[in-house]
């Protein structure tokens, strides 16, 4: 490609790139500047993002995403705090065999978090409807694998749709359900962050980039403040805002994917020499008990 085209997709990749949410803005500022007064709150929640570690691939967009997955652990244990919980968003390995579950249990294990939770891709889905995923994972969930829990003031909901994938992401009757009953009786000033791996916004339903129920889902959450939406599966990053609600896909810690509609297909991309560790990262994100605003921090692997 030439440099104008590496230039282009290296930022959309993602950099490390730092964004504000409040009243419904994303302000976004170069990675090493403060995210936000409230990173230096003691009493705010501080949590971390990592998704689509694929375990068990082999190829020449990463020849070791063990390697890199252990960079991000790395990285998630050098921010110089420790985070109330970290949240793998999903595609924990990539032909969900039961070595590869193991691999990524002992690895997160080496997570210096309070707690550790995940939601599963449909990569660890493979063969079993998730069944092998929530033999190791499932623990305290209901469902199919979907939960919810407080923490310092937030609502934190976890939600599996990438078991139905001929209908894109999808959630179906009784875990939206779950959603409405789960929320049913919060204050609408609630902080709401939700977790899944395929988003829930169409952001390119051709390539599976959607979650067809999802607009059922958003509508019990449309009465409070601050929704905040957080997904993996595109292997990118990229934000949308829809009145009360913020989506932020996340990158990944294995191989880039192409911009929506550049190429055939969501196909692993081979990056020039040097440059993947500028398209794999984490995400550490801040809330302040009082304030709407949450402050997202992503960090590349570079």
């Amino acid at each position: 490609m030439s440099r104008r085209q590496l230039l282009r997709h290296t930022a959309w990749f993602g950099a490390a790139v730092a964004l504000t949410v409040a009243g419904g803005e994303v302000i976004s500022h170069i990675g090493g500047t403060p995210a936000s007064a409230a990173a230096d709150d003691p009493n705010a929640l501080r949590f971390v993002q990592l998704s689509d570690s694929h375990l068990g691939f082999s190829g020449p967009p990463n020849t070791d995403v063990t390697g890199s997955f252990e960079r991000a652990i790395g990285q998630v244990n050098g921010l110089g705090f420790r985070p109330d919980f970290a949240m793998h968003t999903g595609d924990l390995t990539h032909l969900s065999t039961p070595p590869q579950f193991d691999q990524v249990r002992q690895m997160l294990s080496g997570l210096r978090t309070g707690q550790v939770f995940t939601v599963p891709g449909e990569h660890d889905s493979v063969d079993d409807h998730g069944e092998k995923y929530r033999a190791v994972f499932g623990a305290g969930t209901r469902g199919d694998g979907w939960y919810s829990f407080d923490v310092k003031g937030v609502h934190v909901i976890a939600l599996v749709n990438t078991l139905a994938l001929e209908k894109l992401g999808h959630l179906g009757t009784d875990q939206l359900d779950f959603v409405r009953k789960d929320v049913a009786g919060l204050s609408g000033d609630t902080p709401i962050v939700v977790f899944s791996h395929i988003p829930l916004f169409a952001m390119y339903p051709a390539w599976g980039w959607g979650t067809d129920d999802a607009v059922q889902a958003l509508s019990y959450l449309r009465r409070f403040s601050s929704v905040t939406c957080l997904n993996g599966h595109v292997h990118q990053l990229f934000t949308k805002t829809e009145g009360n609600v913020t989506f932020y896909s996340a990158t990944t810690t294995a191989y880039p994917l192409p911009r929506p509609g550049q190429g055939p297909g969501p196909v692993p991309v081979t990056l020039p020499a040097g440059q993947l560790g500028s398209a794999l990262g984490i995400r550490d994100v801040t809330y302040q008990q009082g304030r709407h605003a949450l402050a997202i921090r992503d960090r590349s692997l570079a």
